[in-house]
């Protein structure tokens, strides 16, 4: 669907990056990038010089100087997307099949793994193993680092790791070894950030070379196998290497090892200060807003230009900013700041990024209108993108924002949910065309052609062929990219019209009509096409996706209860029977707490030990070797959070806070602040990074300063002013990027100013709870949107629940006793030290919050 990934340093195309492409995670200053280029021992094998990508800072270009044998590779002109599609076309039925080859990777759990268990190259795991092998055979590893679901990883997979030729050069002159990014993110953060740094970009997969002590020699992503068009192929590339390794290894060995250096300096920074500078918090927030309605695609939704991904923390910022500006008064600017925010989420619901048919958001779009998009689909994008779906429901109440996010929940219902309620990673982009083929492509069970639609609808086609722009040459204009030979040539995407009501006079039908008419064919072409080959389902289940999913799950369950009565969804949701229905009108939002409990309880039972308090990163077949990183913990226990304050029992609470504890012993660096990627334990792992750039997940510094917050005004005493302190430290780690590029930190501004807030409202409520009362009450507490409220529930009943509020925060537990009655659910909010009177009844709860609202504007 999009031109191949850059080559990096080797080719890097003008027009966009590579489709599973990595933003550059922790933007060096440029003052970093020239000591790391300029070196005189870096600057000889460093080749062509490239920008960086979106969203990245300028920085200076790298040329080559004395080192011809790297120098010399360099791609100067575009690949035609089709020709390397018609290349990634994919084996399958490889059960059917009997195996020539079978490497170290067949004893593997990770499905990435297993894909190339039966490449004729003599694949490693990352492991000792490979590191004793190079050091015996002082030969130099190579470092394929990719996914399972990455379309492009496929592609090289079928043009390199599957070819003899290729496969003899890497066993002869390497050791290799393969990692999955997703169960090894300590692995790729390594040699990503290594490849950003220095080349300006990078994607996946990943290639990178290594000395047998790991220090990296040079890195690339995409290599095309064979030397067109003047470029260097993949073959020539480890030739050259060979070579360069042959006679120039002193110098690539210092060189990697300097770059590491640097880079460990610069990543690990200490702050100087144990908080932010007054004024700085509202200075980031103001300049992060401004900076990306600078970009802000005005016609097509979104911020920035193609290739467009949803970036929900940029959607979180702008409505976090527009309720400041609401309650400082400036209505305005706070009604424009969000109209952003809703024209973007309605294209994007809209556009082909959106699975219109089975629920669910693609990876991204291609191009600048969100139209073609690059098919897979990865939960820490459904997670996020229901919240953000979520919060505009909170806003508008308009039930247009409710249904995508019912649409993206129910869609991981159905499709992405194990037997013991975990939730799995992603679905592949690529897939067979028809039950038996031989061979996949990307999109295959996504698309349609114009007559599918007409055979499958009917008298209806036409109609819905209308609503969604379908056409018999196809939809799929690909131009944009300069590929003459479109693979999706006659393939049509479902893109939304806007006004259902207009469409409807056009058909002379009232609206509900057309409405039901296009639920009945969208039911009629899903039935269809799960009759289609599906695409590979990546079921490893990570923790931190898993906290993003929990969290979404958790809300929902209360924030989708304001909806009004009586609504029809007309998509596929998965009901208490498990059975596949349409045009439910009996959905209850209370199912999704119990799909965000369930997930939370795997979690606790096969990724959590209860001895040491540690979590590991991820589940297949048994836990990973892989520990728990940063994110696992800083993200978990934002969705345990959210599963309590939206109607979880207290044990998820208590669960948060033992975590906390676990996540600051690890991670968190006491004397100079932040928390770092890893738990540092392992010393194959030669950087340990405090990571704050929010890309398509949010950094675990970012998402950590927001819990500490949120756990502050749960707690009381001695721990809450702990928790706000470690916060302020976690901050000023990051101050110069708060000042000076907020936009790359959207989450983290937003964290800095919540922290500033000097009372964080609370709403308490008390009684007993899995009642009706209780329910309707704790959704009126959550109906308005309001980021800087705790929502605290608690029956005095309970001795358990009253054990841990006594000991954490007396105050709660008295102010239950004191207004518990058995008959109702009693409520009061909170703020600067004061409480309003008790109110029992949902609405009245919806009135007092609205009025504290406007009392603090």
């Amino acid at each position: 669907m999009a031109p191949p990934p850059s080559a990096i340093p080797l080719f890097k195309p003008s027009s966009s990056p590579p489709p599973s492409f990595s933003s550059s995670s922790l933007l060096l200053h440029n003052s970093m990038l020239k000591r790391l280029a300029f070196s005189s021992s870096l600057h000889r094998f460093l080749s062509h010089p490239t920008k960086l990508l979106p969203s990245s800072t300028t920085t200076q270009h790298i040329s080559p100087a004395h080192f011809p044998a790297l120098s010399s590779l360099i791609f100067r002109r575009p690949v035609y997307a089709s020709k390397l599609l018609a290349m990634a076309e994919q084996t399958s039925n490889p059960a059917s099949q009997s195996h020539k080859h079978t490497n170290r990777l067949a004893a593997e759990h990770s499905p990435y793994l297993l894909q190339h268990a039966h490449n004729p190259v003599d694949w490693y795991p990352w492991g000792e193993e490979a590191f004793a092998e190079a050091r015996k055979r002082d030969v130099p590893i190579f470092v394929s680092i990719g996914y399972s679901t990455c379309h492009w990883c496929h592609v090289m997979e079928v043009e390199s790791f599957e070819d003899e030729g290729v496969a003899k050069l890497l066993n002869d002159w390497f050791v290799s070894i393969k990692v999955d990014r997703e169960e090894r993110p300590d692995v790729d953060k390594v040699y990503m950030t290594y490849v950003q740094a220095l080349y300006g970009g990078g994607g996946w997969p990943l290639s990178v070379f290594l000395s047998p002590d790991l220090k990296p020699l040079m890195g690339g992503t995409y290599f095309p196998p064979d030397d067109k068009f003047g470029r260097p192929g993949f073959k020539t590339i480890l030739r050259k290497v060979k070579e360069a390794w042959d006679s120039k290894r002193d110098m690539l060995v210092k060189s990697g090892a300097f770059a590491i250096e640097q880079l460990s300096e610069a990543l690990s920074a200490s702050a100087s200060s144990n908080k932010l500078p007054d004024g700085l918090p509202q200075h980031a927030l103001r300049l992060c807003a401004e900076q990306l309605s600078g970009s802000y695609d005005s016609k097509f939704g979104g911020f920035g230009s193609a290739p467009k991904f949803p970036r929900p923390v940029e959607v979180q910022l702008m409505l976090y900013y527009s309720k400041k500006l609401e309650e400082a008064g400036k209505l305005g600017e706070a009604k424009e700041g969000r109209e952003m925010v809703f024209f973007t989420l309605q294209c994007m619901a809209r556009g082909g990024v959106h699975d219109h048919i089975g629920g669910g958001f693609h990876r991204y779009s291609v191009d600048e209108c969100w139209h073609v998009p690059h098919f897979e689909k990865m939960l820490y994008d459904q997670g996020q993108l229901a919240n953000v779906y979520l919060d505009a429901f909170s806003i508008t109440k308009d039930v247009f924002y409710s249904y995508i996010a019912r649409d993206i929940l129910d869609y991981l219902r159905r499709e992405m949910i194990g037997p013991e309620g975990e939730i799995y990673s992603a679905e592949d982009a690529d897939s067979a065309e028809s039950e038996g083929a031989t061979r996949k492509k990307e999109g295959a069970f996504y698309v349609w052609t114009s007559q599918e639609v007409e055979d499958i609808l009917g008298k209806d086609a036409t109609l819905f062929k209308s609503h969604y722009y379908i056409k018999p040459s196809g939809n799929c204009d690909l131009s944009a990219m300069s590929d003459p030979h479109n693979e999706f040539k006659g393939k049509n995407v479902f893109i939304e019209r806007k006004d259902s009501s207009e469409m409807a006079s056009k058909f002379a039908i009232p609206v509900e009509k057309y409405l039901d008419i296009l639920g009945q064919s969208r039911q009629k072409l899903f039935e269809v096409r799960c009759t289609r080959p599906r695409p590979h389902l990546d079921d490893k289940v990570i923790v931190s996706w898993n906290g993003l999913a929990i969290s979404a799950f958790a809300r929902a369950s209360k924030i989708l209860k304001n909806e009004p009565e009586g609504i029809k969804f007309n998509f596929p949701v998965v009901g208490s029977d498990a059975a596949v229905r349409f045009n439910d009108l009996t959905q209850e939002p209370k199912e999704y707490i119990q799909v965000a409990d369930r997930a939370a309880s795997f979690i606790r039972r096969h990724l959590y030990n209860e001895q040491t308090h540690q979590l590991q990163h991820s589940f297949r077949n048994g836990p990973s070797k892989a520990p728990g990183f940063l994110d696992d913990y800083a993200f978990l226990i934002s969705g345990l959070l959210d599963l309590y304050e939206f109607g979880g029992q207290t044990n998820w609470l208590v669960w948060a806070t033992e975590l906390q504890d676990t996540q600051d012993e690890l991670f968190l660096d006491r004397e100079g602040g932040g928390y770092f990627n890893t738990p540092g334990e392992d010393p194959n792992i030669l950087l340990r990074v405090k990571e704050d750039h929010d890309g398509a997940e949010p950094s675990g510094n970012s998402v950590s300063v927001i819990n500490l917050v949120r756990l502050a005004s749960m707690v009381a005493g001695n721990r809450s002013d702990h928790y706000r302190r470690d916060a302020e430290h976690v901050l000023a780690v990051f101050e110069t990027r708060l000042k000076d590029m907020a936009m790359a930190v959207p989450l983290m501004c937003c964290a800095a100013d919540m922290l500033t807030v000097p009372s964080r409202k609370q709403v308490v409520l008390v009684g007993h709870k899995h009642s009706v009362e209780f329910e309707n009450m704790l959704a009126a507490a959550h109906a308005s949107y309001d980021i800087n409220k705790t929502v605290i529930h608690m029956d005095p009943t309970n001795s358990e629940e009253l054990q841990f509020w006594e000991g954490n925060n007396s105050n709660i537990a008295l102010m239950a006793k004191n207004h518990f009655a058995a008959d109702k659910v009693v409520a009061l909010v909170c703020q600067n030290f004061a409480c309003s009177a008790p109110v029992n009844d949902p609405r009245s709860l919806v009135a007092l919050l609205s009025q504290q609202s406007s009392s603090s504007a």
